[in-house]
């Protein structure tokens, strides 16, 4: 009998034991309960170190500050069309995404809410299933993810197509504003996302801080923004990567504009 692991992440004790212990009665599912999203990364870090992977994990949506997973690939919360979700369980979603591929998401929430679950698919999980449904339905999902399948309450469809839409749509506006910067804008762009000032910009470019001044401002002008948050919001909508701070080699191009 092929077995499936799966690893329950809530920060409700009784909660995930309960869950746990309702799963574990299944023969063909072994399961183990995390607090947090830190000890989920140390579980699976631990089961890869063992050989012996988890299948399928079940977040708790509202997991609470640090959920994240310190492996999550750098950028990954740029997804979607608004501002980075908190630090809960979708967070722990795209970290557990960039750290471990091979492993499926479902997000377990307490009520309905189209953004998040949105947010959720966009992060890479595979499901979002309401806390209170029945046993039978949540093994459902579970055995469906591994088929590579995508889950949703049918409540939530339209409302979720309808986010995934208006993303999309932000992200295509944004990334046709991109498109008109010159590649010259578009490195102090990558420059910006990455947090650096004037100062660090104009060093790692060689250029004089008025040059880079003036290119912020074209960047800014071409966006059609009026600060630097607004100008990085965008550019992560757009899918720009930051500038990389080290073992990046920058050549010095002879040109100052």
């Amino acid at each position: 009998m092929v077995r499936i692991r799966v690893l329950v992440v809530d920060g409700h004790r009784i909660f995930a034991e309960s869950l746990a212990a309702a799963l574990a009665a299944e023969p063909d599912v072994d399961v183990s309960a995390a607090g947090s999203g830190p000890a989920a990364s140390r579980c699976l870090e631990r089961a890869v170190a063992e050989g012996r992977r988890y299948d399928v994990l079940l977040v708790d949506a509202d997991l609470g500050v640090g959920a994240a997973a310190p492996q999550a690939v750098p950028g990954q919360r740029e997804a979607g069309s608004g501002p980075a979700p908190p630090a809960d369980g979708i967070a722990l979603v795209a970290g557990v995404r960039g750290a471990h591929p091979g492993v499926r998401t479902v997000v377990l929430a307490e009520r309905d809410d189209p953004r998040r679950a949105a947010l959720a698919l966009q992060a890479g999980a595979s499901g979002w299933v309401a806390k209170d449904c029945s046993l039978q339905r949540l093994l459902a999902v579970i055995r469906g993810v591994l088929r590579e399948e995508t889950h949703l309450p049918p409540a939530l469809l339209t409302g979720v197509l309808r986010e995934l839409t208006a993303a999309r749509k932000h992200r295509t506006d944004s990334e046709r504003l991109v498109e008109s910067l010159t590649p010259r804008e578009h490195e102090v762009l990558r420059c910006m996302v990455a947090g650096l000032g004037r100062k660090d910009v104009a060093a790692r470019l060689f250029l004089s801080p008025h040059t880079v001044r003036t290119h912020m401002q074209n960047v800014l002008g071409k966006l059609g923004v009026h600060s630097t948050l607004a100008a990085v919001a965008l550019a992560r909508r757009a899918g720009v990567r930051p500038a990389e701070l080290a073992g990046d080699v920058v050549e010095r191009s002879g040109q100052l504009a």
